[in-house]
Protein backbone atom coordinates (compact mmCIF):
# COMPACT_ATOMS: atom_id res chain seq x y z
CA UNK A 1 0.00 0.00 0.00
CA UNK A 2 1.15 3.62 -1.08
CA UNK A 3 2.07 6.21 1.65
CA UNK A 4 -0.79 8.48 0.18
CA UNK A 5 -3.57 5.65 0.61
CA UNK A 6 -2.74 4.86 4.31
CA UNK A 7 -2.41 8.52 4.99
CA UNK A 8 -6.43 8.07 3.54
CA UNK A 9 -7.16 4.93 5.38
CA UNK A 10 -6.22 6.81 8.77
CA UNK A 11 -8.50 9.97 7.93
CA UNK A 12 -11.36 7.67 6.96
CA UNK A 13 -11.18 4.77 9.46
CA UNK A 14 -9.61 5.93 12.51
CA UNK A 15 -10.56 8.27 15.85
CA UNK A 16 -9.15 11.76 15.36
CA UNK A 17 -7.73 14.18 17.75
CA UNK A 18 -5.16 11.80 19.60
CA UNK A 19 -1.21 12.08 18.78
CA UNK A 20 -1.35 8.04 17.49
CA UNK A 21 -4.31 7.55 15.40
CA UNK A 22 -5.76 4.29 15.74
CA UNK A 23 -8.39 1.63 13.91
CA UNK A 24 -11.73 2.89 13.98
CA UNK A 25 -14.42 1.32 12.23
CA UNK A 26 -17.70 2.64 12.42
CA UNK A 27 -20.50 -0.20 12.13
CA UNK A 28 -24.08 -1.49 12.59
CA UNK A 29 -24.86 -5.11 13.90
CA UNK A 30 -28.06 -7.02 13.80
CA UNK A 31 -29.40 -10.42 12.89
CA UNK A 32 -32.54 -11.21 10.87
CA UNK A 33 -34.99 -13.22 11.86
CA UNK A 34 -33.93 -16.62 10.51
CA UNK A 35 -30.28 -15.58 11.97
CA UNK A 36 -28.61 -13.89 9.58
CA UNK A 37 -25.82 -12.23 10.70
CA UNK A 38 -25.69 -8.29 8.89
CA UNK A 39 -22.76 -6.02 9.44
CA UNK A 40 -23.25 -2.69 7.61
CA UNK A 41 -20.07 0.15 7.34
CA UNK A 42 -20.28 3.08 5.43
CA UNK A 43 -17.76 4.60 3.90
CA UNK A 44 -18.47 6.79 1.12
CA UNK A 45 -15.17 8.03 -0.12
CA UNK A 46 -15.89 6.01 -3.41
CA UNK A 47 -19.17 5.92 -5.45
CA UNK A 48 -18.95 1.67 -4.67
CA UNK A 49 -19.90 -1.35 -2.44
CA UNK A 50 -18.71 -4.65 -1.14
CA UNK A 51 -21.37 -7.16 -0.88
CA UNK A 52 -20.00 -10.16 1.27
CA UNK A 53 -21.48 -13.28 2.47
CA UNK A 54 -19.52 -15.91 4.82
CA UNK A 55 -20.94 -19.14 4.91
CA UNK A 56 -19.37 -21.01 8.69
CA UNK A 57 -18.29 -24.13 6.55
CA UNK A 58 -14.58 -24.02 5.62
CA UNK A 59 -12.77 -27.65 4.50
CA UNK A 60 -11.23 -28.03 8.05
CA UNK A 61 -15.24 -29.95 8.67
CA UNK A 62 -15.97 -31.15 5.41
CA UNK A 63 -17.10 -34.48 5.58
CA UNK A 64 -14.27 -37.60 6.10
CA UNK A 65 -14.17 -39.25 3.13
CA UNK A 66 -15.04 -36.42 0.80
CA UNK A 67 -11.85 -34.48 1.08
CA UNK A 68 -12.64 -31.06 -0.99
CA UNK A 69 -15.46 -31.31 -0.80
CA UNK A 70 -16.05 -27.55 0.77
CA UNK A 71 -14.09 -26.85 -2.38
CA UNK A 72 -16.15 -28.04 -4.89
CA UNK A 73 -19.02 -26.43 -3.32
CA UNK A 74 -17.49 -23.46 -3.81
CA UNK A 75 -17.58 -23.49 -7.28
CA UNK A 76 -21.13 -25.34 -7.43
CA UNK A 77 -22.07 -22.00 -6.63
CA UNK A 78 -21.56 -20.39 -9.98
CA UNK A 79 -23.50 -22.75 -11.54
CA UNK A 80 -26.50 -21.02 -11.41
CA UNK A 81 -30.00 -20.49 -9.23
CA UNK A 82 -33.72 -20.44 -9.19
CA UNK A 83 -33.79 -16.57 -11.25
CA UNK A 84 -29.83 -16.67 -12.64
CA UNK A 85 -28.66 -19.29 -15.38
CA UNK A 86 -25.29 -21.12 -15.04
CA UNK A 87 -22.62 -18.28 -14.60
CA UNK A 88 -25.08 -15.51 -15.41
CA UNK A 89 -24.37 -14.18 -11.71
CA UNK A 90 -20.41 -13.62 -13.04
CA UNK A 91 -21.65 -11.93 -16.30
CA UNK A 92 -23.82 -9.93 -13.53
CA UNK A 93 -21.47 -8.13 -11.79
CA UNK A 94 -19.03 -7.97 -14.69
CA UNK A 95 -21.37 -6.48 -17.27
CA UNK A 96 -22.05 -3.58 -14.66
CA UNK A 97 -18.09 -2.91 -13.80
CA UNK A 98 -17.52 -5.04 -11.06
CA UNK A 99 -15.45 -7.65 -9.25
CA UNK A 100 -15.74 -10.50 -7.56
CA UNK A 101 -14.59 -13.95 -6.24
CA UNK A 102 -15.35 -16.85 -3.41
CA UNK A 103 -12.88 -18.71 -1.87
CA UNK A 104 -12.71 -21.96 0.88
CA UNK A 105 -10.92 -21.49 3.96
CA UNK A 106 -9.92 -23.39 6.96
CA UNK A 107 -13.36 -21.89 9.34
CA UNK A 108 -15.41 -20.25 6.30
CA UNK A 109 -16.63 -20.58 2.54
CA UNK A 110 -17.01 -16.27 1.35
CA UNK A 111 -18.24 -14.62 -1.91
CA UNK A 112 -18.38 -11.21 -2.37
CA UNK A 113 -18.87 -9.25 -5.34
CA UNK A 114 -17.23 -4.97 -5.70
CA UNK A 115 -19.82 -2.80 -7.50
CA UNK A 116 -21.09 0.46 -8.42
CA UNK A 117 -23.16 1.83 -5.45
CA UNK A 118 -26.26 1.79 -7.44
CA UNK A 119 -26.36 -1.93 -7.80
CA UNK A 120 -26.33 -2.59 -4.22
CA UNK A 121 -30.01 -4.01 -4.39
CA UNK A 122 -29.00 -6.32 -7.60
CA UNK A 123 -26.32 -7.95 -5.66
CA UNK A 124 -28.25 -8.44 -2.43
CA UNK A 125 -31.10 -9.94 -4.53
CA UNK A 126 -28.40 -12.40 -6.74
CA UNK A 127 -26.85 -13.62 -3.53
CA UNK A 128 -30.32 -14.19 -1.88
CA UNK A 129 -31.34 -16.12 -4.58
CA UNK A 130 -28.72 -18.21 -4.72
CA UNK A 131 -28.79 -18.94 -0.85
CA UNK A 132 -32.58 -20.26 -1.65
CA UNK A 133 -32.67 -21.60 -4.97
CA UNK A 134 -28.92 -22.83 -6.18
CA UNK A 135 -29.10 -25.29 -9.34
CA UNK A 136 -27.91 -28.44 -8.21
CA UNK A 137 -27.66 -31.21 -11.10
CA UNK A 138 -25.64 -34.09 -11.76
CA UNK A 139 -24.69 -31.48 -15.61
CA UNK A 140 -23.36 -29.35 -12.81
CA UNK A 141 -21.64 -31.24 -10.51
CA UNK A 142 -19.80 -33.60 -13.13
CA UNK A 143 -18.75 -30.65 -14.56
CA UNK A 144 -17.31 -29.31 -11.31
CA UNK A 145 -15.66 -32.35 -10.44
CA UNK A 146 -13.54 -31.63 -13.67
CA UNK A 147 -12.90 -28.48 -13.24
CA UNK A 148 -11.37 -28.90 -9.63
CA UNK A 149 -9.79 -32.57 -10.34
CA UNK A 150 -8.14 -30.04 -13.61
CA UNK A 151 -7.31 -27.02 -10.44
CA UNK A 152 -5.36 -29.92 -8.02
CA UNK A 153 -3.41 -30.88 -11.11
CA UNK A 154 -2.13 -27.71 -12.39
CA UNK A 155 -1.95 -26.11 -9.29
CA UNK A 156 -0.56 -29.21 -7.12
CA UNK A 157 0.45 -32.19 -9.05
CA UNK A 158 2.02 -30.82 -12.08
CA UNK A 159 3.83 -27.93 -10.49
CA UNK A 160 7.18 -27.42 -9.30
CA UNK A 161 6.80 -26.84 -5.60
CA UNK A 162 2.94 -27.47 -5.52
CA UNK A 163 1.19 -27.45 -2.31
CA UNK A 164 4.57 -26.77 -0.68
CA UNK A 165 3.82 -25.69 2.05
CA UNK A 166 0.85 -24.46 2.50
CA UNK A 167 -1.19 -28.00 1.70
CA UNK A 168 1.96 -29.86 3.44
CA UNK A 169 2.49 -28.42 6.27
CA UNK A 170 -1.20 -28.74 8.15
CA UNK A 171 -0.87 -32.43 6.85
CA UNK A 172 2.47 -33.12 8.26
CA UNK A 173 2.09 -31.05 11.58
CA UNK A 174 -1.67 -31.80 12.80
CA UNK A 175 -3.06 -35.06 14.64
CA UNK A 176 -6.60 -34.46 14.33
CA UNK A 177 -8.12 -35.65 10.80
CA UNK A 178 -10.26 -32.17 10.34
CA UNK A 179 -7.05 -30.37 10.84
CA UNK A 180 -4.71 -32.60 8.81
CA UNK A 181 -6.66 -33.99 5.98
CA UNK A 182 -5.74 -33.06 2.28
CA UNK A 183 -8.51 -29.99 1.76
CA UNK A 184 -7.44 -29.35 -1.67
CA UNK A 185 -8.97 -32.81 -2.58
CA UNK A 186 -8.17 -36.08 -2.71
CA UNK A 187 -9.01 -37.22 -6.49
CA UNK A 188 -10.90 -40.54 -5.61
CA UNK A 189 -12.76 -38.12 -2.95
CA UNK A 190 -13.59 -36.20 -5.44
CA UNK A 191 -15.18 -37.97 -8.25
CA UNK A 192 -17.19 -40.30 -5.42
CA UNK A 193 -18.66 -37.13 -4.29
CA UNK A 194 -22.34 -37.73 -6.06
CA UNK A 195 -25.84 -35.37 -5.86
CA UNK A 196 -26.91 -36.20 -2.80
CA UNK A 197 -23.95 -35.58 -1.42
CA UNK A 198 -23.95 -31.87 -2.89
CA UNK A 199 -27.71 -31.60 -1.80
CA UNK A 200 -27.33 -32.49 1.49
CA UNK A 201 -24.25 -30.17 2.32
CA UNK A 202 -26.07 -27.18 0.95
CA UNK A 203 -29.06 -28.06 3.03
CA UNK A 204 -26.74 -28.20 6.14
CA UNK A 205 -24.27 -25.71 5.65
CA UNK A 206 -26.01 -22.66 3.19
CA UNK A 207 -28.24 -21.34 5.43
CA UNK A 208 -28.78 -18.02 6.84
CA UNK A 209 -28.85 -18.68 10.25
CA UNK A 210 -25.36 -20.14 9.10
CA UNK A 211 -24.06 -16.79 7.38
CA UNK A 212 -23.01 -13.70 7.66
CA UNK A 213 -23.69 -10.44 5.35
CA UNK A 214 -21.65 -7.66 5.59
CA UNK A 215 -21.98 -4.37 3.39
CA UNK A 216 -19.33 -1.80 3.48
CA UNK A 217 -19.14 1.18 1.12
CA UNK A 218 -21.23 3.81 -0.25
CA UNK A 219 -24.49 3.49 0.70
CA UNK A 220 -27.51 4.32 3.04
CA UNK A 221 -28.12 1.89 5.88
CA UNK A 222 -31.88 2.45 5.44
CA UNK A 223 -31.69 1.24 1.56
CA UNK A 224 -29.32 -1.91 2.25
CA UNK A 225 -31.71 -3.26 5.21
CA UNK A 226 -34.76 -3.00 3.14
CA UNK A 227 -33.43 -4.80 0.57
CA UNK A 228 -31.33 -7.24 2.96
CA UNK A 229 -35.07 -7.81 4.64
CA UNK A 230 -36.72 -8.10 1.42
CA UNK A 231 -34.56 -10.78 -0.04
CA UNK A 232 -33.00 -12.10 2.54
CA UNK A 233 -35.46 -12.03 5.49
CA UNK A 234 -38.06 -14.64 3.62
CA UNK A 235 -35.32 -17.46 3.22
CA UNK A 236 -36.14 -19.87 6.22
CA UNK A 237 -33.74 -20.77 8.67
CA UNK A 238 -32.25 -24.46 8.91
CA UNK A 239 -31.42 -26.41 11.74
CA UNK A 240 -27.79 -25.92 12.72
CA UNK A 241 -25.25 -28.82 12.33
CA UNK A 242 -22.98 -29.70 15.59
CA UNK A 243 -19.48 -28.62 15.80
CA UNK A 244 -17.06 -31.32 15.59
CA UNK A 245 -14.01 -31.08 17.98
CA UNK A 246 -11.04 -29.51 16.19
CA UNK A 247 -8.60 -29.55 18.75
CA UNK A 248 -4.88 -30.19 18.45
CA UNK A 249 -3.01 -32.04 21.33
CA UNK A 250 0.04 -30.58 22.76
CA UNK A 251 2.86 -31.16 20.09
CA UNK A 252 5.83 -32.61 22.30
CA UNK A 253 8.13 -34.34 20.01
CA UNK A 254 9.36 -32.52 16.76
CA UNK A 255 8.46 -34.04 13.51
CA UNK A 256 10.18 -34.06 10.05
CA UNK A 257 9.39 -35.59 7.22
CA UNK A 258 10.79 -35.52 3.81
CA UNK A 259 8.78 -34.31 0.12
CA UNK A 260 10.39 -35.61 -3.07
CA UNK A 261 9.34 -33.27 -5.92
CA UNK A 262 10.56 -34.70 -9.38
CA UNK A 263 9.48 -30.98 -10.76
CA UNK A 264 11.69 -28.61 -8.32
CA UNK A 265 15.11 -27.22 -9.43
CA UNK A 266 16.24 -26.40 -5.49
CA UNK A 267 15.43 -27.77 -2.59
CA UNK A 268 13.59 -25.71 -0.25
CA UNK A 269 12.77 -26.49 4.00
CA UNK A 270 9.45 -25.29 5.36
CA UNK A 271 9.10 -25.01 9.42
CA UNK A 272 5.73 -24.92 10.78
CA UNK A 273 5.26 -24.05 14.64
CA UNK A 274 1.65 -24.48 16.34
CA UNK A 275 -0.06 -21.35 17.14
CA UNK A 276 -1.67 -20.08 20.79
CA UNK A 277 -5.63 -19.84 20.47
CA UNK A 278 -7.17 -17.55 19.25
CA UNK A 279 -7.56 -14.22 20.88
CA UNK A 280 -5.03 -15.21 24.21
CA UNK A 281 -2.29 -12.56 25.10
CA UNK A 282 -0.08 -15.40 23.66
CA UNK A 283 -1.85 -15.31 20.36
CA UNK A 284 -1.42 -11.30 19.80
CA UNK A 285 2.58 -11.67 21.08
CA UNK A 286 3.01 -14.32 18.09
CA UNK A 287 1.39 -11.34 16.10
CA UNK A 288 4.90 -9.06 17.30
CA UNK A 289 7.04 -12.28 16.90
CA UNK A 290 6.03 -12.56 13.50
CA UNK A 291 6.85 -9.07 12.83
CA UNK A 292 10.28 -9.10 14.28
CA UNK A 293 11.48 -12.47 13.15
CA UNK A 294 9.80 -12.83 9.81
CA UNK A 295 8.35 -10.04 8.24
CA UNK A 296 10.76 -8.05 5.92
CA UNK A 297 14.28 -7.14 5.21
CA UNK A 298 14.95 -5.99 8.73
CA UNK A 299 13.63 -9.62 10.07
CA UNK A 300 15.97 -11.26 12.46
CA UNK A 301 15.78 -14.19 10.21
CA UNK A 302 16.13 -12.46 6.95
CA UNK A 303 19.08 -10.97 8.53
CA UNK A 304 20.69 -14.30 9.76
CA UNK A 305 19.24 -16.69 6.64
CA UNK A 306 19.82 -14.51 3.35
CA UNK A 307 21.61 -11.32 4.62
CA UNK A 308 24.46 -13.18 6.40
CA UNK A 309 24.32 -16.62 5.69
CA UNK A 310 23.10 -16.14 1.98
CA UNK A 311 21.07 -18.97 1.94
CA UNK A 312 18.89 -18.07 -0.99
CA UNK A 313 16.86 -14.70 -1.49
CA UNK A 314 13.91 -14.67 0.69
CA UNK A 315 12.23 -16.42 2.90
CA UNK A 316 8.27 -15.81 3.72
CA UNK A 317 5.62 -17.12 5.59
CA UNK A 318 3.37 -15.61 8.39
CA UNK A 319 0.56 -16.42 10.72
CA UNK A 320 -2.25 -18.48 8.01
CA UNK A 321 0.23 -17.62 5.47
CA UNK A 322 -1.11 -19.88 2.86
CA UNK A 323 -4.84 -18.90 3.11
CA UNK A 324 -5.29 -15.79 4.51
CA UNK A 325 -4.08 -13.93 7.77
CA UNK A 326 -3.59 -13.62 10.99
CA UNK A 327 -7.08 -12.28 11.73
CA UNK A 328 -9.30 -14.54 9.68
CA UNK A 329 -9.47 -18.10 10.79
CA UNK A 330 -10.75 -19.86 13.74
CA UNK A 331 -8.80 -22.84 14.76
CA UNK A 332 -5.36 -24.57 15.39
CA UNK A 333 -3.24 -22.79 12.85
CA UNK A 334 0.50 -22.84 12.55
CA UNK A 335 3.12 -19.68 12.35
CA UNK A 336 4.93 -21.29 9.38
CA UNK A 337 8.41 -19.83 7.36
CA UNK A 338 10.01 -21.37 4.35
CA UNK A 339 13.10 -20.56 1.72
CA UNK A 340 14.41 -22.62 -1.31
CA UNK A 341 18.05 -23.13 -0.62
CA UNK A 342 21.49 -24.42 -3.14
CA UNK A 343 22.39 -27.93 -3.53
CA UNK A 344 25.51 -27.06 -1.01
CA UNK A 345 23.33 -26.03 2.06
CA UNK A 346 22.19 -28.77 4.41
CA UNK A 347 18.76 -28.62 5.80
CA UNK A 348 20.62 -28.95 9.13
CA UNK A 349 22.49 -25.77 8.66
CA UNK A 350 19.44 -23.95 8.24
CA UNK A 351 18.05 -25.50 11.05
CA UNK A 352 21.08 -24.33 13.24
CA UNK A 353 20.72 -21.08 12.04
CA UNK A 354 16.72 -20.93 12.57
CA UNK A 355 17.46 -22.29 16.53
CA UNK A 356 20.04 -19.71 17.19
CA UNK A 357 17.36 -16.77 16.11
CA UNK A 358 14.42 -18.47 17.61
CA UNK A 359 16.46 -19.34 21.36
CA UNK A 360 17.44 -15.63 21.21
CA UNK A 361 13.76 -14.55 21.22
CA UNK A 362 13.56 -16.84 24.06
CA UNK A 363 16.41 -16.00 26.30
CA UNK A 364 16.80 -12.29 25.51
CA UNK A 365 14.27 -9.70 25.95
CA UNK A 366 13.38 -7.58 23.11
CA UNK A 367 14.49 -3.49 23.65
CA UNK A 368 11.51 -0.82 23.37
CA UNK A 369 12.93 -0.14 20.32
CA UNK A 370 12.27 -3.44 18.68
CA UNK A 371 8.85 -3.60 19.96
CA UNK A 372 7.53 -0.01 18.94
CA UNK A 373 9.04 -0.95 15.46
CA UNK A 374 7.80 -4.31 15.29
CA UNK A 375 4.36 -2.76 16.35
CA UNK A 376 4.51 0.18 13.66
CA UNK A 377 4.82 -2.83 10.99
CA UNK A 378 1.92 -4.91 12.59
CA UNK A 379 -0.13 -1.70 12.47
CA UNK A 380 0.98 -1.22 9.12
CA UNK A 381 -0.11 -4.78 8.19
CA UNK A 382 -3.46 -4.27 9.58
CA UNK A 383 -4.18 -1.47 7.51
CA UNK A 384 -2.91 -3.59 4.58
CA UNK A 385 -5.48 -6.25 5.47
CA UNK A 386 -8.69 -3.77 5.82
CA UNK A 387 -7.64 -1.74 2.52
CA UNK A 388 -7.44 -5.06 0.17
CA UNK A 389 -9.41 -5.37 -2.64
CA UNK A 390 -10.76 -1.80 -2.79
CA UNK A 391 -11.77 -2.42 0.79
CA UNK A 392 -12.75 -6.00 0.83
CA UNK A 393 -10.36 -6.66 3.41
CA UNK A 394 -12.60 -4.61 5.61
CA UNK A 395 -15.56 -7.00 4.94
CA UNK A 396 -13.57 -9.96 5.35
CA UNK A 397 -12.78 -8.68 8.94
CA UNK A 398 -16.09 -7.72 9.88
CA UNK A 399 -17.28 -11.03 8.52
CA UNK A 400 -15.52 -13.44 10.48
CA UNK A 401 -15.64 -11.57 13.80
CA UNK A 402 -19.33 -11.50 13.29
CA UNK A 403 -19.36 -15.68 12.49
CA UNK A 404 -16.59 -16.53 14.70
CA UNK A 405 -16.98 -14.51 18.08
CA UNK A 406 -20.92 -12.75 17.13
CA UNK A 407 -18.73 -9.39 17.70
CA UNK A 408 -17.64 -7.60 15.07
CA UNK A 409 -16.54 -4.69 16.86
CA UNK A 410 -13.21 -7.32 17.75
CA UNK A 411 -11.88 -5.29 14.72
CA UNK A 412 -11.55 -2.28 16.94
CA UNK A 413 -9.77 -4.10 19.76
CA UNK A 414 -7.04 -5.26 17.95
CA UNK A 415 -4.63 -2.44 18.06
CA UNK A 416 -4.93 -2.13 22.02
CA UNK A 417 -4.47 -5.82 22.35
CA UNK A 418 -0.58 -5.30 20.59
CA UNK A 419 -0.11 -2.30 22.23
CA UNK A 420 -0.58 -5.02 25.48
CA UNK A 421 2.52 -7.27 24.26
CA UNK A 422 4.95 -6.64 26.61
CA UNK A 423 9.09 -8.40 26.58
CA UNK A 424 7.97 -10.49 29.40
CA UNK A 425 5.02 -12.39 27.16
CA UNK A 426 7.61 -12.62 24.06
CA UNK A 427 9.85 -14.17 26.06
CA UNK A 428 7.27 -16.46 27.46
CA UNK A 429 5.14 -16.55 24.63
CA UNK A 430 8.57 -18.13 22.75
CA UNK A 431 9.97 -20.65 25.25
CA UNK A 432 6.12 -21.92 25.00
CA UNK A 433 5.44 -22.38 21.25
CA UNK A 434 8.84 -21.91 19.52
CA UNK A 435 10.87 -24.86 20.99
CA UNK A 436 11.98 -27.33 18.79
CA UNK A 437 9.00 -30.17 19.86
CA UNK A 438 6.07 -27.67 18.68
CA UNK A 439 7.30 -27.49 15.33
CA UNK A 440 7.24 -29.72 12.34
CA UNK A 441 9.83 -29.56 9.62
CA UNK A 442 9.31 -30.72 5.76
CA UNK A 443 12.88 -30.70 3.97
CA UNK A 444 11.86 -30.67 -0.04
CA UNK A 445 14.04 -32.97 -2.08
CA UNK A 446 14.26 -31.22 -5.74
CA UNK A 447 14.99 -33.92 -7.88
CA UNK A 448 15.27 -31.84 -10.89
CA UNK A 449 18.06 -30.25 -9.62
CA UNK A 450 20.40 -33.27 -10.25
Amino acid sequence: MNRAIKILMLFVFVVTGSVFAQLKVDYEYYKLDNGLKVVLSQNKTAPVVTVAVYYNIGFRIEPKDRTGFAHLFEHMMFQGSKNLGKMEFIKLVQSNGGILNGSTRFDFTNYFAVVPSHKLETIIWAEADRMTGLDITQENLTNQQGVVTNEVKVNVLNQPYGGFPWLDLPQAANENWYNAHNFYGDLKDLDAATLDDVKDFFSKYYTPNNAALVVTGDFEKEDAKTFIKKYFGKIPAGKMQPVPDISEPKQEKEKITVKVDSLANKPAIAFGYKMPAVGTPEYFAMGVIDQVALQGQDSKLYQKLIAEKGYYSGVYGGINSGLGNMFNYNGPMLWDFYLLHENNVTPEEIIASVDEVLKGLAEKPLTKAEIDRALVKMRSNLYDVVEETFGFGLADLLACYALFNDNPGVVNTLEDSFKKVTPELIQKTAKEYLRSGNRTIIKLDAKAAK
